[in-house]
């Protein structure tokens, strides 16, 4: 027990370091990055600062299966030079035994990460959205999905209008259950349009079954028309901005996305690629494990064997397949071409059973 703890303690401060330098590159490029994009809006240093501070969680968190390999060579490497591993062997403890404790120690960061990390990188992200939607000058739109329907907002010279519908066409394009709400420069309530039903056209949504108020004139409800024919109202949205403005799902918290899903599908967008997401959240601790079974079975070697640097480059590639596999399978799986659960699992549980079989053959012949 107390060597599992020795063991443990020290694949967790090799972990801690990597993240950190990891943690310092990725907020300098982020914050140069930032620079580069915003800078013809002044912005100064402390804000692109802090901007690369809200985004270097999520580029941390992307790759977090990566800082699990390069930690886990890391520390194999270090035991093999300090003649620890020889020593294990030596008191009678295989080498599958010995990864008892890693293992652990990845299966308990991915369940942190999933539980603590990812919450953070939602809040971050979104957090980095409002900040920057200040910034853009194409930020004058917004979509929102709750329990009551879709939400939508545009603005322009005019104003600003707020769309409100009951369902939606998977794509977005086609809205049912419609209420408009207008407003003036001032922010003061010019007009209101309900319609059965609107249709995304080039440049407007066309409304059938609309029925229009003017809120300026004496007496709305007296002058309201009702539109004989479809009238179209101008907008600037299309189905790609649409999409866009659902948002990525790494920007909601893993414990608030079945809600969300539940409000996609309730509202008629198609919530396939959120589904995707939330399996994949869940096989993190998995596809982390595998990671340290991949480095332990090219590189918990002596350091006398030779081919050091080879072994080193074939974890590092073993490690870059299975991650470029995990999202390859994420990309199938949100088209639709695999199922769900394969989509999420299938890399973590291959890669574990390749990795338990080099082991095996390693350590056994």
């Amino acid at each position: 027990m107390t060597l599992s703890l020795y063991f443990a303690r020290r694949f967790l401060a090799m972990f801690a370091l990597v993240f950190t330098i990891f943690l310092g590159i990725l907020w300098l490029i982020e914050t140069i990055e930032v620079l580069r994009k915003y800078a013809s809006t002044g912005i100064a240093m402390t804000d692109a600062l802090f901007l690369a501070v809200l985004t270097t969680p999520e580029s941390l968190y992307r790759i977090l299966p990566l800082l699990m390999m390069l930690s886990s060579v890391a520390l194999f490497l270090n035991l093999a030079r300090t003649s620890e591993l020889v020593v294990v062997r030596a008191a009678g403890r295989s080498g599958l035994a010995f990864l008892v404790a890693p293992l652990v120690t990845a299966l308990l960061i991915g369940v942190f990460a999933v539980a603590m990390f990812n919450p953070l990188v939602a809040a971050s992200t979104k957090r980095h959205a409002q900040l920057t939607s200040n910034l853009s000058v194409s930020g004058g739109n917004s979509l929102s999905i709750t329990a009551d329907g879709i939400w939508m907002r545009q603005a322009n010279e005019a104003g600003q209008s707020i769309i409100k519908a009951g369902k939606s066409s998977p794509d977005g394009t086609v809205l049912t259950e419609i209420s408009i709400l207008s407003f003036g420069p001032d922010g003061a309530m010019t007009s209101r349009i309900e319609a059965a039903t609107a249709t995304l056209d080039v440049g407007a949504w066309r409304l059938a079954g609309a029925k229009t108020w003017d809120l300026q004139s004496q007496n709305p409800e007296r002058s309201a028309q009702v539109a004989l024919t479809d009238i179209d109202f101008p907008t600037d949205l299309t189905p790609e901005r649409i999409r866009d403005g659902l948002g990525s799902a790494n920007a909601i918290s893993v414990w608030q996305l079945p809600a969300f899903i539940a409000d996609l599908e309730k509202a008629g967008f198609s919530s396939r690629t959120q589904q995707v997401w939330l399996q994949m959240e869940l096989a993190l601790p998995l596809i982390l494990s595998a990671m340290v079974l991949i480095a332990a079975g090219f590189t918990m070697r002596h350091a006398r064997s030779g081919k050091t640097g080879t072994m080193i480059m074939f974890a590092l590639m073993g490690g870059f397949f299975i991650f470029f596999l995990r999202n390859f399978a994420q990309v199938l799986g949100e088209s639709g071409q695999i199922p769900l659960i394969l989509a999420a699992w299938s890399a973590p549980v291959a890669a574990i059973m390749l990795a338990l079989a080099l082991l095996l053959h390693m350590e056994d012949g």
